[in-house]
């Protein structure tokens, strides 16, 4: 449907891809991820003409619709939400207002009847008469509520507006869909239904995403853009995981051969090509050494666009067992009611993932825990021997000015040695040079990652951050959870990154219109908890889509069925974690038995009784050893079936 050839691209001297080939067919869905700057963005600018391409030419058919999101969300300042969502539909929303025109005349002539009946025909075409009660669905489903659809663009924030423009590209119904972070400005629950709505799309999807469940759901392929190349996998992003290490493991391993291949050649080469004798010889593997040498460049392995930071936190100290208690908390901007009575307490090592739709107070609240907001009621205490650090959402707030990556760290600690700092930030990939960039140039990933160096630093044993992927790509973000499961001490955070809460979070803190909802358990729990409690409210304009036509009764037992297999699965990680302990101790116990059967002067100083107790004491462990290993074999095979 949509094919690229022979595509290149830089960016200043960076090539991003040189002399691709692509393919996007009928039906398919497509996931295109990359490193941040590695040129997603810039692919699909060019696919929809926004700009050129260095070399190379793309082929859409005439008769193929496209579409993709606007981002100019002033577009459309005094139109009314729910008719900037049918203009979706050029055409329809043209025959829509010559129709009102058209009846607002006093008499009718025959013109004007062949010119309503003609408009008539173009709304019924477009199934224009369902149109308005299509648009309202999409717009609930992206959290804008039917009380606000025919007020004006201008009530809405900068992301609710861009809610409205993604609402009018999914009403156009194209065949091919071109979507540049679609997750951005969306809370969990609207990625969730955007998630449902897209994995039923008929036409071509094509989905630059940093998230990973996002594409998990949607996407068939994933586009991979590395390596100056783009390579499609087949799959989802689980999928695409696993082959791309196989495929690299598998290039390493072929190219170790043939270097060592190369080397005894040359090392002939290097000996006897000066020999009369062997000089025919070492001609020969003269030649098959360059042939290598080409086999060796046509496996393309050169250096990779994606970049891991190396992420720990270390815990100052424990804290206390209460870390923060929080008491009837109220603020409200004006007229607007953010927070209502907002009370709980955080123990030490709860990892607390604080929900949302947007809008609800949730950056709000960490302000005021971090001091830097005050609420009109209530207060909150931090608990004994607390030190938090900080992830704000606004990344301006913290670093700005003229001042060098190197400098803007050191205002922290002018104790600490520059090496240290340096460290500190080569971990989080300012290298060299790079530590005298000037902070307000940075981009978003790159003021990221400084202020996650910055959280390195300083002293803590509490962390809280406030939408923490939101500018990471998806190597950074899985260097920061992986450094979060190691963390020791307590996390609170904000997030709308779905992969990210449900391997994190071990308590969810919901905040909604009717007060606050604590759910002690993991993301998947919660869901289900939430998914039922929304399907108990007859008239919750989610309903039809978590019941999916399904009973409350079917979903019940689908929840019942789904804690049990988490208890197994629990039980069943529990018993291998005991039998590899058991496994361990029983090993350690064998070798200090055959050190002793080792020693000359066990023979030597031991009676033949004592030496035959040892013997026997050596029979009895690796009986048990064999035993353990079988049993842990089987745990290990029934938790990997479920």
């Amino acid at each position: 449907m949509i094919s690229a050839s022979n595509l290149s691209m830089r960016f200043g001297s960076k090539i991003l891809f040189k002399a691709v080939d692509l393919q996007l067919n009928p039906g398919q869905h497509y996931g295109l991820v990359g490193a941040n700057g590695s040129g997603k963005s810039t692919l699909i600018k060019i696919l929809i003409n926004d700009i050129s391409s260095e070399t190379g030419s793309i082929s859409i058919p005439s008769q193929v619709s496209v579409g993709t999101l606007k981002q100019d969300h002033f577009l459309y300042e005094t139109t009314p939400i729910l008719h900037a969502v049918l203009r979706g539909k050029p055409r329809l929303w043209s025959a829509l207002e010559q129709k009102e025109l058209l009846l607002k005349q006093d008499a009718f002539d025959e013109t004007l009847c062949e010119e309503l009946d003609k408009a008539e025909k173009t709304i019924a075409e477009h199934s224009g008469y369902s149109a308005s009660s299509e648009a309202a669905k999409l717009l609930e489903g992206l959290g804008i509520y039917s009380e606000t659809h025919l007020k004006p663009m201008s009530i809405l924030s900068g992301g609710y507006k861009l809610r409205v423009l993604l609402a009018q590209v999914l009403f156009s119904d194209p065949d091919v869909l071109l979507l540049d972070e679609p997750t951005n400005h969306l809370d969990i629950f609207s990625i969730k239904w955007l998630e449902g709505y897209l994995r039923n799309f008929p036409g071509t999807l094509l989905i630059s995403s940093h998230d990973w469940d996002f594409l998990n759901t949607t996407c068939n392929n994933i586009l991979d853009l590395d390596y100056q190349t783009i390579r499609c996998y087949k799959g989802n992003y689980e999928a695409f995981l696993v082959t791309k290490a196989a495929d690299k493991e598998q290039k390493l391993s072929t190219l170790a051969k043939q270097e060592k291949k190369k080397e005894g050649m040359q090392t002939f080469i290097d000996r006897f090509g000066a020999k009369a004798t062997k000089a025919r010889q070492a001609q020969s593997k003269a030649k098959l050494v360059q042939k290598l040498e080409e086999e060796i460049s046509s496996l393309g392995i050169s250096a990779s666009s994606r970049a891991y930071p190396r992420i720990t936190f270390d815990e100052y100290r424990p804290a206390g067992a209460t870390v923060l208690a929080l008491k009837a908390i109220h603020k409200h901007y004006g007229e607007k009611k953010v927070l209502e009575d907002i009370s709980f307490e955080v123990e030490r090592g709860d990892r607390i993932a604080i929900l949302g739709a947007n809008g609800i107070g949730k950056s709000t609240l960490l302000e005021i825990i971090t001091k830097h907001a005050e609420p009109q009621e209530g207060s909150f205490q931090w608990g004994f021997a607390v030190q938090h650090a900080y992830f704000p959402q606004n990344h301006q707030r913290e670093v700005h000015g003229k001042v060098s990556v190197l400098d803007w760290m050191r205002q922290f600690d002018r104790e600490i040695p520059e090496q240290k700092l340096r460290d500190i930030l080569g971990r989080m990939l300012f290298s060299g040079d790079d530590v005298n960039k000037s902070v307000d140039i940075l981009s978003g990933g790159e003021t990221a990652r400084l202020i996650i160096a910055k959280m390195i630093l300083m002293k803590h044993n509490v962390l809280v951050f406030d939408e923490p992927t939101n500018h990471l790509d998806m190597e950074s973000t899985e260097a920061l959870l992986e450094a979060l499961q190691e963390y020791p001490g307590t996390i609170i955070f904000v997030s709308h990154n779905r992969h990210f809460i449900s391997s994190l979070a071990n308590r969810i803190i919901e905040i909604t219109k009717e007060g606050l909802k604590d759910f002690k358990c993991d993301y998947v729990e919660y869901m289900e908890k939430r998914d039922l409690d929304l399907l108990s409210t007859k008239h919750h304009p989610r309903k039809a889509e978590l019941d999916g036509g399904k009973n409350k009764e079917d979903q019940k037992n689908r929840f019942e069925e789904k804690k049990n297999l988490r208890n197994l699965r629990a039980q069943l990680e529990k018993k291998v974690k005991a039998t590899e302990l058991k496994c361990h101790q029983l090993e350690e116990k064998l070798k200090e038995v055959e050190k002793q059967l080792g020693d000359v002067s066990f023979y030597q100083d031991r009676s033949r009784d004592e030496q035959q107790v040892v013997l026997k004491k050596k029979v009895e462990l690796e009986q048990q050893l064999e035993s353990a290993l079988e049993e842990w074999e089987v745990a290990g095979t029934e938790l990997s079936k479920l």
